[in-house]
C-alpha cells in the first residue's frame, strides 16, 4: 500500500470510529424523535443532544442552565443556576479505545505507519472539532479546546500503543518518531529498564484482576436488586423507546459503576453525592436521581465487608509469585534483598497508578446541588491501590523459597518407606543394603534373592508376622 492509499485508508477508520460513535446515540434519539414525539420538535435538537453525550462521554465539561418550569419540576435546590457537567459516562470513551486499538493494528501492517498514524489522528481531531461546532445551542456550553483534545487523546494514545506492539510483532524497523524514543529509552540502565517492566506488567495484571472482580460484583448486585430496578424503571413512565434509550444510556454508564465497585474493595468507597459514603466503613445514602442502575446499590453495609480488601492483597501476591522468576532475571546479579524490594514497590505503584486513574476518570460532576460530587476520590484510592499491592508483592519476593526440591522430598521420604518385594526380601530397604544388597550397573538393587524380581503378587496371609510389625510402626 502506497502513501496516498495508506492515507486514505487511515482517514476512513477515524471516519467509522467517529460515526459509530457519535451514532449510538444519534440513533436511538432519533427513534424517540421518530416515534416518541411524532416528529414534530426539531431533529437538530436530538443531534445537539446526542453529539453532548459523546462529548460527555470522553471527559469533556459541558455547562447548561434548565428553564424555570424544568428547574421546578426537579425540586433540587440550586437546579435554576447553570449546571455544570463533568462527569464522564466511560462507555463511550472504552469504545473509542478499543477502536482506536484496532485502527493502530491494522496501520501497523502498512509499511508507512508514521503517516497513516499521523493521518488518523488528525482526521479524528478534526471530526471532533466539526461536530462540537454543529452542537453549539444557546442554553449549552461545551468546553471548546476539550472537545477536541480529550476525544483525540482516547483515541491518540491505544492507537499509538497498538502499533508500536504489532511492529515488534512483526519485527518491523521503527519509524523515526519512534526510534528517537526508543534511543531515549535505552539511556536508561538496563536493570532499570529490565525492572521497570516486569513492575508495569505485573501491576497491569493487578489491576486487571481487580477491575474483574469488580465487574463480577456489580453483576451480582444487579441479578439480586432486580425487583428495585425494575421498580424504578415503571416509576419512570418513559414507554417502550424510553426505556430503550434509557438503558442505553446506563449501559454506558456500566464502566463507571465497575470502578466504583473497585473503590469500595480497595476501601476508600466512593460518593453518590456531597455528604454521602459508600465504603466497607458504611452506606451513608442521602436523595438521588431515579436512575434504575441505582437501585443495584446496597443500603447498608455487608457485615463481612471489610472481606472485599483481601481481592487486591490476593491478587498481588498470586500475581507476582507468578512473575517472581521474571524479576529474578531482570535482577540478575543485582539479585539483593533491597533490590526485591524496589522491584515489589514498583509494582504496587504501577497498579496504583492504573486504578487510580481510572477511578479517577470515572468520578465528577453529575448534576446541581448534592451532585456536584459523585464517585470515588481517584488520589485517594490510587494511594491505598498502591499500598495494599506493594506490601504483599514485597513479600513473596523477599521470602526465600526452601533449596529442597519436591523431587528430593519424594526420595527422602521413599528411602523410609517398607519395601514391597517378596517374603525372602528384607522390610526396609536400609536393612536390605545391610544384608549385602547392591545396584548394578544399570541401576537396579540387586538383594541377592531371585524371588525379589517376581512381579507375583504375595497373598495377605503369607506377609510374615514381622513384616506386618514394621508397617505398623
Amino acid at each position: 500500500m502506497n502513501r496516498p492509499a495508506t492515507a486514505v485508508f487511515a482517514a476512513l477508520e477515524s471516519l467509522l470510529v467517529v460515526g459509530i460513535g457519535v451514532g449510538v446515540p444519534v440513533v436511538a434519539l432519533t427513534f424517540l424523535w421518530a416515534f416518541q414525539y411524532g416528529l414534530q420538535i426539531d431533529w437538530l435538537v436530538f443531534w445537539r443532544a446526542g453529539v453532548d453525550i459523546w462529548l460527555v462521554g470522553h471527559g469533556v465539561d459541558l455547562t447548561f442552565t434548565l428553564s424555570k418550569s424544568a428547574a421546578a419540576a426537579t425540586g433540587i435546590s440550586g437546579a435554576g443556576a447553570p449546571i455544570v457537567v463533568t462527569i464522564a459516562a466511560l462507555g463511550f470513551a472504552l469504545a473509542t479505545v478499543l477502536l482506536g486499538a484496532r485502527t493502530g493494528r491494522r496501520i501497523a501492517e502498512t509499511r508507512h505507519r508514521a503517516l497513516g498514524s499521523g493521518t488518523a489522528i488528525a482526521t479524528f481531531a478534526v471530526l471532533a472539532a466539526l461536530i462540537a461546532a454543529s452542537a453549539h445551542q444557546p442554553l449549552v456550553r461545551i468546553a471548546g479546546i476539550q472537545s477536541v483534545l480529550l476525544p483525540t487523546l482516547v483515541y491518540a494514545v491505544p492507537l499509538l500503543v497498538a502499533a508500536e506492539v504489532n511492529r515488534r510483532r512483526r519485527g518491523a524497523d521503527p519509524d523515526p518518531v519512534t526510534g528517537a524514543i526508543l534511543d531515549a529509552l535505552g539511556r536508561i540502565p538496563e536493570i532499570g529498564r529490565s525492572v521497570a517492566g516486569v513492575a508495569v506488567r505485573a501491576g497491569l495484571s493487578v489491576a486487571v484482576i481487580v477491575f474483574a472482580v469488580s465487574g463480577v460484583v456489580v453483576g451480582l448486585l444487579l441479578l439480586t436488586h432486580y425487583a428495585s430496578i425494575i421498580t424504578l424503571y415503571e416509576g419512570a413512565h418513559a414507554g417502550g423507546l424510553g426505556g430503550l434509550a434509557l438503558t442505553l444510556g446506563q449501559i454506558a454508564l456500566v464502566p463507571n459503576a465497575i470502578a466504583w465497585a473497585a473503590s469500595w474493595l480497595i476501601g476508600p468507597g466512593f460518593a453518590l453525592g456531597a455528604g454521602s459514603s459508600v465504603s466497607p466503613l458504611g452506606t451513608t445514602i442521602g436523595p438521588m436521581p431515579a436512575i434504575p442502575l441505582l437501585g443495584a446499590l446496597p443500603t447498608s453495609s455487608p457485615t463481612f465487608g471489610f472481606i472485599g480488601i483481601l481481592v487486591p492483597v490476593v491478587a498481588s501476591f498470586v500475581v507476582i509469585t507468578l512473575f517472581r522468576p521474571a524479576v529474578e532475571r531482570a535482577l540478575g546479579s543485582d539479585d539483593t534483598l533491597v533490590m526485591r524490594a524496589v522491584a515489589g514497590v514498583s509494582t504496587g505503584v504501577a497498579a496504583g497508578l492504573v486504578i487510580g486513574l481510572a477511578t479517577g476518570f470515572s468520578a465528577g460532576s453529575a448534576g446541581p446541588g448534592r451532585l456536584v460530587a459523585v464517585g470515588p476520590d481517584g488520589l485517594v484510592v490510587g494511594a491505598f491501590a498502591a499500598l495494599e499491592v506493594a506490601v504483599p508483592a514485597v513479600l513473596a519476593l523477599i521470602v526465600r523459597q526452601p533449596a529442597v526440591t519436591l523431587g528430593d522430598l519424594t526420595a527422602a521420604v521413599g528411602d523410609r518407606l517398607p519395601s514391597r518385594g517378596a517374603p525372602g526380601s528384607t522390610g526396609d530397604s536400609r536393612s536390605t543394603g545391610a544384608s549385602g544388597g547392591s545396584r548394578d550397573s544399570g541401576g537396579t538393587r540387586d538383594t541377592g534373592d531371585s524371588r525379589t524380581s517376581s512381579t507375583t503378587p504375595t497373598p495377605a496371609d503369607a506377609v510374615p508376622t514381622e513384616k506386618l510389625d514394621d508397617l505398623r510402626r
